[in-house]
């Protein structure tokens, strides 16, 4: 009572309420103002703002040369207007891979129907029975388990550093075939790292081959992770944005299979791996660096944590057999002209996305003798399914009919003209340089949907094969070595804080020439010789010979 009353006294000596009530409103308001202010003028929302900005300013003030360029000049508007959300980031990258679908309507470029059909075809239909399928291995830890039997194959005694280095590589190149690049690097770098936790920090008086193979393995991971890619349609967006673009721009031809892409791609990405290891093994694995590393590393490490897994349970042999089942079915769908495979019982009908998605259903129906009742696979289990990689890929094919069908390619495919008057033996290597160039500074998936219609227009120009200018432009879009922001990859190896920017540099360099030089070379395997070039052939009577080629 005591306390109340004094509290209260207080309360009435004191001669300002409460509330403090302002006598001056003009500071208040200005106050006011100026944080109204910095809440509406932030960065992003200025980023936000430039875009629809950009655009305007395009569709009104762009010449782009011709008799009806509407449509066209409305294409690049709304081009830039989604480049430069994506580039900011402003607007989350799956929303923006979304706006196609309002913008394109509005803007008179192509109706609501065609551009909502962009974005579920057979392509994204192979994505999204692959994800499942990435998603039951990672669920039953096969992928963890499967890097540390293949790492311990290489881990020798007395150690040898170059083999391990090789192992681990290898392994996640092997992962990366199969699963998008982020999501392999997501899932072997904690491998990779586990293994590096076991050797002492810089900071400790230890041998300078310590620190070398510590950047060697990441860079290692995150570049074994995007050759890997390069192997198969699944392995990358940028395989599968090349596919659908072929596939739109041209229905007469026969599609590009998994097993097609696969005999080209392997040897383009063994090779490749092959350099990378060389260079890796000279800058990073000098003599001596097995000795100095044995202390630390030997089979036992990976043998304990190979124990701590356990043997392998039924789910985890179902999934690798339904995983199984799937590649076999990829890679005899189509063989050769001569052996066709099973798709010809289908009459062409059934395409790799088809068995992708039966084989992810079977997941939802096999028992995985865990629980009683529960599947291999439910549906909470694929919440984790990466929709922004699903409507980014719609997006690309979206984009790239849009600026077909608009006119957009043709117009733009002028400031390449340059590469008519280059020889076919130079073709290869400067439209691989191009895009190797652009993509270190965006997405490699906003590369080749940017660049590939271009290409394909200049390919019309020149009457040689389109594949000659798209599989060039797609594989330079995935050689984003240099630096950090060129790959989601390229960000979580460096974020480990074992890598410098310099280090990318002094490794991805040599790489980028060797994978340019190797992609030149093996061009043929994929494009023969013959189909080249056709002298005295329209584009369109070339339709002929694009259907008898795979």
């Amino acid at each position: 009572m005591n306390g109340d009353h004094v509290s209260v006294a207080d309360s009435d000596n004191m001669k300002s309420p409460l509330l403090p009530v302002v006598h001056n409103d003009e500071p208040l308001e200005r106050n006011t103002v100026g944080q109204h202010l910095q809440t509406i003028f932030t960065p992003n929302n200025c980023y936000i703002a430039l875009g629809p900005l950009l655009c305007a300013v395009v569709c009104l003030c762009a010449r782009l040369g011709g008799d009806d360029t509407t449509r066209a000049r409305n294409m690049l508007g709304v081009l830039v207007w989604i480049f430069e959300w994506w580039l900011t980031e402003a607007v989350p990258m799956p929303i923006t891979s979304m706006s196609p679908l309002f913008l394109f309507p509005l803007f008179g470029i192509t109706a609501a129907d065609d551009v909502a059909s962009s974005y579920m075809d057979d392509v994204i239909a192979l994505v999204l029975g692959s994800f499942i399928l990435a998603l039951a291995v990672e669920h039953y830890n096969i992928h963890r388990r499967l890097a540390l039997n293949i790492t311990m194959v290489f881990c020798v005694e007395p150690l040898n550093a170059p083999l391990l280095l090789l192992g681990i590589c290898a392994t996640t190149a092997f992962v990366s075939m199969w699963m998008h690049n982020v999501a392999a690097t997501v899932m072997m770098m904690p491998v990779a790292t586990g293994i590096l936790q076991r050797l002492p920090s810089s900071s400790e008086m230890v041998h300078p081959a310590v620190g070398k193979f510590c950047k060697a393995v990441v860079l290692g991971v995150i570049y074994s992770a995007t050759i890997g890619g390069m192997s198969t349609l699944t392995g990358t967006g940028v395989n599968l944005i090349l596919v659908g673009m072929w596939k739109s721009y041209f229905p007469e031809g026969n599609p590009i299979s998994f097993s097609q892409w696969f005999f080209f791609g392997f040897p383009l990405a063994l090779c490749i791996f092959l350099v990378l290891w060389g260079i890796l093994c000279v800058l990073y694995c000098p003599k001596g660096s097995g000795k100095a590393l044995s202390p630390y590393l030997h089979k036992s490490h990976l043998r304990r944590e190979l124990e701590m897994l356990g043997p392998m349970s039924f789910a985890e042999k179902m999934v690798l057999s339904v995983f199984g089942g799937l590649v076999l079915l990829w890679m005899t769908r189509n063989i050769t002209q001569d052996i066709p495979g099973w798709g010809s019982i289908f009459h062409g009908r059934a395409g790799d996305g088809t068995v992708s998605v039966m084989m992810a259903t079977l997941l939802f129906i096999i028992p995985n003798k865990i629980k009683k009742g529960e599947k291999l696979m439910d549906w909470n289990k694929c919440k984790k399914l990466p929709w922004n990689i699903v409507l980014l890929l719609g997006a690309g094919f979206a984009i790239a009919d849009g600026v077909r069908s608009s006119g957009l390619a043709e117009v733009l495919s002028k400031g390449l003209v340059f590469l008519e008057t280059a020889p076919y033996w130079a073709i290869a290597p400067t439209v691989c340089l191009i895009a190797a160039t652009i993509t270190e500074f965006t997405s490699n998936n906003a590369t080749t949907t940017l660049l590939v219609p271009l290409l394909i227009e200049i390919a019309k120009t020149m009457r040689v094969h389109p594949l000659l200018l798209m599989v060039p432009g797609a594989i330079g879009a995935q050689f984003a070595f240099l630096l950090p922001t060129g790959t989601p990859s390229n960000v979580v190896g460096f974020t480990t804080g074992h890598i410098e920017i310099k280090d990318m540099i002094k490794t991805g360099l040599p790489l980028k020439i060797a994978g340019t030089a190797f992609l030149s070379v093996l061009m043929p395997t994929l494009v023969p010789y013959p189909y080249i070039a056709w002298q005295g052939l329209t584009f369109l009577e070339q339709k002929d010979e694009f259907s008898s080629m795979g």
